[in-house]
């Protein structure tokens, strides 16, 4: 089975809620648990969080999601035109935030990479990122 679909909406707050229930939507025809389920979408909620709070955190602008399933996993990719990352491997490790706001835990892309199988990160300053995850469907992954 292969099928793909992308979306695009404005970097509000607002719109986390609503990427995470349509890619869970997109999801669902893989016939996931609901283990894998809440995964996905706590992952796409990170991502997309990521892209509103620190790819745009003084203007507004756009979120693309592109969802691709073939065979028994599906690829989500969670694009931002916006201020860049500019030290990924820094901005990956547990706890780092590069927001000033206290409120942020830094754990974003640890959670990314918890629940899904594979997480990439492309980014380039005053560009945007690019953040890739896969997640294969009824793979025992902890064996």
């Amino acid at each position: 089975m292969e099928n793909y679909m992308k979306l695009e909406f404005p970097s509000k707050s607002q719109n986390e809620a609503f990427a995470r229930a349509a890619v869970g939507a997109f999801a669902a025809q893989l016939d996931l648990t609901c283990e894998e389920l809440a995964d996905i979408k706590t992952a796409v909620s990170e991502a997309v969080t990521n892209a509103i709070v620190h790819g745009y955190p003084l203007k507004r602008g756009m979120v693309e999601i592109e969802c691709r399933i073939s065979g028994n996993q599906i690829e989500i990719t969670v694009t931002d035109q916006g201020k860049g990352i500019e030290d990924i491997e820094l901005a990956m490790q547990p706890l780092y935030s590069g927001s000033p706001d206290e409120d942020r835990s830094g754990m974003g892309f640890t959670v990314m990479e918890s629940f899904m199988d594979t997480l990439q990160v492309q980014s380039a300053v005053d560009q945007g990122t690019a953040v890739t995850m896969t997640k294969r469907i009824g793979m025992d992954t902890y064996v």
